[in-house]
Order: structure tokens, then C-alpha cells, then sequence
């Protein structure tokens, strides 16, 4: 269960490092970079689970999926792009869009895995898990919003 966590802390973390060195005076990068690093810093944690924990993904999808494991190294490679994006100014907007639409894309996997209790991450815990996971998506896809893809005033 601390894979969430850890999710959050890395997505969240340039965003509060940047806020505390404009509180404390120092100069900083702005917010929403600060929030698009932490997005790209996550996209890069996530992608790398597609590797390291390739087998347990691939148990994520159902068995009807075809190729399971060449999709987890696809869609790994895929988060490792979206991140690339998120760390580039000129290109974060459209790193978002893609984001959001992979987080959406993606999330019935953790469904199926939490029904099926995959032994990775919470998912093992069953159902109950989705009422961490589903918030934290929600989250997520909120940052996304907010931080690349909604045009500031």
C-alpha cells in the first residue's frame, strides 16, 4: 500500500519545494513547472514499474488481452514519453492531454486487478483498495488538469 504514497509524495514534492523557497524569500521556479516536474517525476516512477515489475502487470490485464507483456513495455515506454513531456515547457500541454487520457485508459486495469486480487501493490487487498486508487486517480487526473493542460488566467 505504499506505492500510493510514494505516488503522491513524488508528484507533490517539486511543487512543495518550490512553494517553500518562494515563502522563504529564495528564488524559485514557478508553480506550475514546479507541478508539471512533479507529474513528470511520477510518469517516470510509474514507467519504471513496467519493467522492474513487468510479470505482476502483465497479470493486471485480463487473459483475453493479447501480448500482455509487449503492452506493458509499450505503455511503459508511453509514461516514459508523457514524463519527457512534462519536464519540456513547450510541449507539457499536449503531455497533459495524453496523460489524461491514459489515466482514464489505464484505470480499468486496476480494477480488474483489485477484483482479481493481483498480488501487486494493494491490488491484492481486492475491492476495497479501489477506494485508494480511485481517489488517487481522481487526484492525479486533477493535477494533470491544473497544472498543464487548464490555460492560466
Amino acid at each position: 500500500m505504499a506505492t500510493p504514497l510514494i505516488m503522491l509524495a513524488t508528484m507533490m514534492a517539486p511543487l512543495l519545494i518550490a512553494g517553500s523557497a518562494s515563502y522563504a524569500g529564495w528564488r524559485s521556479i514557478d508553480l506550475r513547472s514546479a507541478g508539471a516536474i512533479g507529474l513528470g517525476l511520477l510518469f517516470v516512477f510509474t514507467g519504471i514499474g513496467h519493467f522492474a515489475l513487468t510479470e505482476p502487470m502483465a497479470r493486471m490485464l485480463p487473459p483475453w488481452v493479447p501480448a500482455r507483456v509487449p503492452l506493458i513495455y509499450l505503455s511503459g515506454l508511453l509514461e516514459f514519453a508523457i514524463a519527457i513531456g512534462f519536464f519540456v515547457p513547450r510541449t507539457r500541454r499536449l503531455a497533459g492531454w495524453v496523460a489524461a487520457a491514459v489515466l482514464v485508459l489505464f484505470f480499468p486495469a486496476n480494477v480488474y486487478a483489485a477484483i482479481e486480487r493481483v498480488p501487486m501493490g494493494g491490488h491484492a487487498w481486492g475491492p476495497v483498495y479501489l477506494l485508494v486508487r480511485a481517489p488517487l486517480q481522481g487526484a492525479i487526473l486533477a493535477w494533470v488538469y491544473w497544472f498543464t493542460i487548464r490555460r492560466p488566467a
